[in-house]
């Protein structure tokens, strides 16, 4: 299961109602963040999640509205005596940007690993989740993320007795570890079903529609996606300053085959943005309008089953 939180769906500026972007997802005990604009503390606090067990966090761009709440959240995280170290992935640039904010959060009690984006996409292996950055069109260097957990097959007594697996090595095996002992090697495939179907979400923010987001975000379970502006007339608007609008959002869903989508990274002029969902689902059906606090757990296919 993978539970998802949107944080905050505002762009641009915090208003009372809306925290700036923000998404944070829990996994096995590891949490994980996208972006981290100005209060995206108090939304964590308002959910009820937990700072200390933030193990990376993502940035799609150095926007203020995107990274502005980090040297906040970092001593809290400091203050819960965190010690485990952090992961920071984002563009180029993270190591200048990271070191300018923590002159205002100089001693941490935790290490901090920084990890730039080489390219128009790279991936990362992180606490069992997989991330994948890929290049998106904004008027700075930007990126979108796809988060996946992978699922392997289903563990076989049956194969593990048919050849003569000692009951000891069962439990590596079944974690995807080969195991070697008294001259014989014990693989994973000896005990294991074929692959399972896995979870992914795709998060994007502050581009115009590009082939790299329609591509990474094929067949996810969820697709959470930028829609600035939901009016007719801002559509040049949109094209000026590189974002996109909720019904350019609901074409790329409905090109990636997503199962679902909720719109986010609205603009302060944008009040009402369910006045305008009528029309995005005309587009893709499973459209929804992010709201601050919005949730779900993702399930693995056996478990929407039983």
């Amino acid at each position: 299961m993978l539970d998802v939180c949107l944080l905050g769906t505002g762009g641009m500026m915090p208003l009372p109602h809306r925290f700036l972007t923000s998404l944070m997802t829990r996994y096995n005990g590891s949490n994980l963040m996208i972006d981290c604009g100005e209060g995206t503390q108090v939304a964590v606090k308002s959910k009820g999640w937990n700072f200390k067990p933030i193990d990376v966090i993502c940035f799609t761009h150095y926007h203020a509205d995107h990274i502005s709440g980090l040297p906040g959240l970092l001593l809290t995280m400091g203050n819960a005596e965190r010690t485990e170290p952090l992961i920071m992935i984002g563009p180029k640039g993270l190591e200048k940007v990271v070191s300018a904010l923590r002159m205002i959060a100089p001693e941490l009690p935790f290490p901090i690993i920084l990890k730039e984006i080489n390219g128009p996409e790279e991936t990362f292996q992180v606490k069992g989740y997989e991330i994948t950055a890929f290049r998106v069109r904004h008027n700075v260097v930007c990126y979108g993320y796809t988060v996946q957990i992978h699922r392997g097959g289903k563990f076989s007594v049956d194969q593990a007795k048919a050849h003569d697996i000692p009951l000891k090595y069962w439990n590596p095996l079944q974690k995807g570890e080969t195991v070697e002992a008294e001259g014989i090697t014990y693989t994973p495939d000896m005990v294991l079903g074929p692959a399972r179907k896995g979870l992914k979400l795709t998060y994007c923010t502050d581009t115009r529609p590009t082939e790299s987001l329609a591509e990474h975000a094929v067949d996810s379970d969820l697709l959470i996606c930028e829609g600035m502006y939901g009016e007719p007339e801002k559509e040049a608007k949109a094209k000026e300053y590189k974002h996109m609008t909720m019904k350019e959002a609901g074409k790329i869903a409905k090109k990636a085959a997503v199962k679902e989508m909720w719109l986010t990274h609205f603009s302060p002029s944008l009040v009402r943005p369910e006045d305008y969902i009528k029309d995005v689902r005309e587009i893709f059906r499973n459209s929804y309008v992010g709201k601050d606090g919005k949730s779900v757990d993702l399930l693995f296919e056996e478990d929407e089953n039983e």
